[in-house]
């Protein structure tokens, strides 16, 4: 068990502190990616059969029933992007606490209108069985934005790939390895 690291003050990183910090980024970013391409099965996977997700005051409640819920919230949006631009990590033994700032864009469904969230996830993690879990999770909003969706090509996008979400997106048959769960 690594030194105790629960602080925000500038510190030398142990290997096993670097490791452990390595992998509560993945699992942040990971859980944009199952956002975004409504990869429910990795969802599932990044939440421990206990955790508690704090979406309030559209969802407070066991993890798994956040993961049963959010397929019908999607259904809302034509397309998502989540973004986590930056975490800091107090980690104690196989605990750890975490805060995230995030941008969650969203398109309407019929393509008009966009929605952003600018917030922070504050998070529990656990470490079981030497793998790094949501214990539990809570956006915290800080501001919102919301407009028409821009209709003008002025970039030159033509013959760019374009994100969709499932196993649809470009990603999936770019790289060999990424499958979805």
């Amino acid at each position: 068990m690594s030194k105790p690291s629960a602080t925000l003050a500038p510190h030398a990183f142990t290997a096993e502190e670097a490791a452990d910090r390595a992998a509560l980024s993945q699992l942040v970013a990971a859980y944009g990616h199952a956002i975004d391409r409504r990869d429910y099965g990795l969802l599932a996977l990044l939440y421990h059969d206990d955790a508690v997700d704090d979406h309030s005051p559209y969802f407070y409640g066991p993890a798994k029933d956040y993961v049963a819920w959010v397929p019908q919230m999607m259904a809302n949006w034509q397309a998502t992007s989540h973004i986590m631009m930056g975490s800091v990590f107090l980690i104690e033994g196989d605990y750890a606490e975490g805060i995230t700032s995030a941008r969650a864009w969203h398109r309407t469904l019929d393509g008009k209108n966009d929605f952003t969230a600018w917030g922070r996830y504050v998070d529990q993690y656990e470490r079981r069985d030497g793998i790094w879990r949501f214990a539990k999770r809570m956006f915290v909003l800080d501001a919102t934005e919301e407009g028409p969706a821009s209709t003008s090509d002025a970039m030159g996008t033509e013959g760019v790939a374009l994100s969709r979400p499932g196993a649809d997106d470009p990603a999936y048959g770019a790289l060999r390895l990424l499958k979805p769960f």
